[in-house]
């Protein structure tokens, strides 16, 4: 499968593990071709928001049949271009708007 568009970014939660603290969610959502938007996963994080981490999710995706992302849109973590294209050698990564006020 091929998306047009892939959103990266972490959002943080309450999580009630004993105490109630703040984790980090990390989502990966895709666009089609139509403009559908499929979650392609969400996972817990334990700390800070990492490119080594999101290397690993990044491959996880493509090794579950993404085979190519044209734009990854994402905020401006150091590391995070180089990991993205290690998996998609050809995707344009794009900071997110918000990100970038």
């Amino acid at each position: 499968r091929v998306y047009p568009v892939m959103f990266i970014d972490a959002v943080h939660v309450k999580v009630r593990d004993g105490q109630v603290t703040n984790r980090p969610m990390y989502v990966a959502i895709g666009v089609t071709v139509n403009g559908e938007r499929d979650i392609l996963g969400i996972w817990a994080g334990e700390g800070g928001e990492g490119a080594k981490f999101w290397l690993s999710v990044l491959t996880e995706i493509k090794n579950r049949g993404v085979a190519d992302v044209c734009i990854v849109v994402c905020d401006g973590l150091k590391g995070l271009p180089e990991a993205i294209n290690t998996v998609w050698e050809l995707a344009v990564v794009q900071t997110c708007i918000i990100h970038l006020i």
